[in-house]
């Protein structure tokens, strides 16, 4: 018989690629991991994983069936929720993903709205790549996600909250500061954030639209690292308007630069998965999201 750890074992070790990260996760020993995915893998008949140098990765038949076991792990959160709100449990805590070039910036007032709010409502908040947190929230283990969109899956409910513009910063003596025009962008380097992120994607677009370049030999680990490195002269930065505003940013080694014409933004929603037990009050909480994003950007 199948079971719902071995479907965990499962996605854990198809989002991780790692025999350790995926134990670690299930709080398992790498023994025991193996043993589970070689009892799973002799029931299905078929190899679901292989051996790659940099860890493992699923076969072809194994990446066909990891949408469906997703979806039984989402039905089963789903209806663990569901038996929660019968029993007249208190809501409790909602786990929620975010990424490190929103949460920090907008939460903090996100929070002191909801506590207002929903007073016995718990935000249990994790950082990390908005691509694999979709993974995470199809697969029951993030109740919900804020992220940049496009947030993908027939199985989400998915509202967008707010556009947020881009701005570039430079070092402060930087040519382009004196003359902020849309050609002098040609040619220029832009420093990102780890390929995996949204925000590296969108900036790679950008960049093959001016005829820039993205830096390739270093990536950026968060926003105040990338302002940082253009204070440097080490390139220029592309900064998301709340944390430009925000008090963490201190623009005090870079210029912000204005050329004419330019209208970049990205676009942020919510997600959670579709007919979940507690859609209403997820719906409420990305109203309270779009309401102390919109305040900020007033």
């Amino acid at each position: 018989m199948i079971t719902l750890q071995q479907l965990r074992m499962y996605d854990a070790l198809a989002r991780t690629g790692s025999m350790r990260k995926a134990a670690d996760m299930l709080a398992l020993s790498q023994p025991a991991l193996s043993q589970q995915l070689q009892t799973l893998e002799a029931r299905l008949g078929m190899k679901l994983f292989e051996r790659i140098p940099t860890g493992m990765q699923p076969t072809p038949g194994g990446e066909t069936l990891l949408e469906e076991v997703r979806v039984i792990l989402a039905a089963v959160r789903s209806f663990e929720d569901r038996a929660a709100r019968i029993a007249e449990k208190p809501v409790g805590a909602i786990r929620f993903g975010t990424t490190p070039t929103i949460g920090p910036y907008l939460l903090p007032g996100v929070v002191r709205r909801l506590h207002a709010a929903f007073p016995d409502v718990r935000l249990y908040i994790r950082e990390g790549i908005p691509r694999e947190q979709h993974a995470e929230l199809l697969a029951g283990e993030l109740d919900m996600v804020l992220s940049p969109l496009p947030i993908a899956g027939a199985a989400l409910e998915v509202e967008p909250l707010f556009r947020e513009p881009l701005r570039i910063v430079a070092a402060p003596d930087d040519p382009i500061a004196a003359a902020p025009e849309m050609a002098a962008l040609a040619g220029r380097t832009f420093l990102t954030l780890d390929h995996r992120h949204h925000f590296h994607a969108q900036l790679s677009a950008l960049c093959e639209r001016l005829g820039a370049t993205i830096l390739g030999d270093y990536m950026g680990t968060s926003l105040d690292a990338l302002q940082q490195m253009a204070g440097t002269g080490v390139g220029l930065a592309l900064l998301p308007e709340i944390y430009v505003r925000s008090k963490t940013a201190a623009l005090d080694a870079v210029r912000l630069v204005d050329p004419v014409g330019w209208d970049e933004f990205r676009s942020v929603g919510a997600a959670w998965r579709r007919g979940a037990a507690y859609a209403d009050l997820f719906a409420s909480i990305a109203d309270i999201i779009r309401a102390e994003a919109n305040q900020r950007l007033a």
